[in-house]
């Protein structure tokens, strides 16, 4: 698997040996370390995102800020915050009828913003996945057009993962909440919050298993030169290799989901000492975490990318030769 070391004419390099049959994880923590010693790459990442995450805040918050001006928007936002919060029905009623009023000029706004945001994110990802990659290995082919359909197809099929929770979270409200509550029986929030947490961890766990190809098939065209549908029946037919990138996903996944959680934890720690603290202390605080826990994840966007990389290097790799580096 990966190993970290210094060759005399490659600093901090990543290098991939043949060798005995390791879990895809077993390096984990060496490819980490190599990313961690090559910080352009990490800003690279953050440099495109960032860009996309201003232009889109910026976006949604002049649409937001158009429909909050309308006497409609004011008003629905009004009643919403006005809601009894002490009588959770009632108060989830009244968010509804606010929710009614504000959903026609939000889907008006969707129908130009979406397909804006989603041909720039599109083009975004793709130079910068060809601009990581490349700074990663130099023999990569940079193949501008297949990542920009398979940053196309990724998102889409992200989207329908997301429609189906929704689905889901509508579905279990209907089953605990209003489902009782129409026939005049109590609403059940356990069972509510018990079929909202096995719903996500299941469609975390199946975006975990299925999505690793969506992320491997770029790098197939890079590597090999090959076209979009080739490259997605590769991602597909690569033997042994599957079942170490499933677990390079899900061990992601769970960096990811430690991460929030330890953003959690780190924005309430000042809260015992509210007291003393300034409003403007929080604020910053928060704004310190939340920028922190961005950079995290998008440095560990770099390690999968990277672990991936000496994955295929080492078990599908064309040359004999028996150490590479990214």
């Amino acid at each position: 698997m990966a190993l970290v070391s210094r060759e005399p004419n490659q600093r901090d390099s990543v290098v991939v040996r043949a060798g005995a049959e390791v879990r895809g994880t077993q390096s984990f923590v060496q490819v980490m370390a190599a990313v961690f010693r090559r910080p352009s790459l990490t800003g690279l990442e953050i440099l495109w995102r960032w860009v996309f995450g201003l232009l889109a805040i910026s976006l949604i918050g002049s649409a937001a800020h158009r429909i909050l001006l309308t006497p409609e928007g004011s008003g629905a936002v009004a009643q919403a915050g006005n809601a009894p919060w002490g009588d959770l029905m009632a108060a989830s009623a009244k968010v509804g009828e606010a929710g009614g009023v504000l959903l026609p000029p939000v889907l008006h706004a969707a129908h130009w913003l979406v397909p804006l945001l989603f041909a720039v994110w599109v083009l975004l990802s793709a130079a910068g996945r060809v601009a990581v990659l490349r700074r990663l290995d130099r023999t990569l082919r940079p193949t501008f057009g297949s990542l920009v359909a398979f940053g196309a197809v990724r998102l889409l099929f992200l989207g329908g993962t997301v429609a189906l929770w929704f689905l889901g979270l509508t579905w279990s409200g209907a089953t605990a909440i209003t489902g009782p509550a129409e026939h005049g029986q109590e609403a059940n929030l356990v069972l509510y919050f018990a079929l909202v947490i096995g719903l996500t961890l299941v469609l975390f766990l199946a975006w975990a298993a299925a999505s690793w190809a969506l992320s491997i098939a770029p790098m197939l065209a890079m590597l090999r030169g090959w076209s979009i549908g080739r490259s997605l029946r590769g991602a597909w037919s690569i033997g042994p290799l599957r079942g170490k990138l499933v677990e390079i996903n899900l061990v992601m996944g769970i960096v990811k989901v430690a991460l929030i959680v330890l953003a959690m934890v780190f924005s309430a720690s000042p809260l015992p000492f509210e007291t003393v603290t300034s409003e403007g202390f929080l604020h910053t605080w928060w704004l310190g975490v939340t920028l922190l826990y961005l950079v995290a994840s998008d440095y560990f966007h770099v390690v999968r990318l990277a672990a991936y990389l000496a994955l295929w290097r080492e078990y599908e790799g064309d040359s004999p030769q028996p150490a590479r580096t990214l």
